[in-house]
């Protein structure tokens, strides 16, 4: 669903769950069906290449379930419920104390050296 710039801009956006969210929930609410990214897509009333990035990292997150054309949620229910618990904490957490503040969190993290980067202690010659 479109925006208004002026509320892009001022950063009032919608507030709902997520797609990878919706379909996480329309899957596990019809878990004895498998469906296609379309139809999924359809159902959730998002865009299908938006639906099918969500599935892709889904998956990864063994989450879901795929074969051929179609996707199905995980039949491993202690992985949806270790998943959802996770989601709740860290959304109850981000709600109390307002998330991560980027500007402060770049002036207390600790530096961490840029990998490719050589410090002679490291040398072992």
């Amino acid at each position: 669903m479109p925006v208004s710039i002026d509320d892009f801009e001022s950063g009032d956006l919608p507030q709902g769950p997520s797609v990878p969210e919706q379909v996480v929930v329309y899957l596990h609410t019809h878990r004895d069906q498998a469906f296609t990214r379309s139809e999924i897509a359809s159902a959730i009333g998002e865009r299908p290449n938006t639906v099918g990035t969500a599935l892709s990292r889904l998956k990864q997150r063994q989450l879901v379930r795929h074969k051929g054309e179609y996707w199905a949620i995980t039949d491993d229910e202690e992985r949806i419920t270790a998943a959802y618990d996770l989601h709740t904490v860290s959304s109850r957490l981000d709600d109390e104390d307002d998330g991560i503040d980027v500007d402060e969190w770049e002036t207390t993290a600790p530096e961490t050296p840029h990998p490719s980067e050589h410090h002679e202690s490291e040398d072992t010659t």
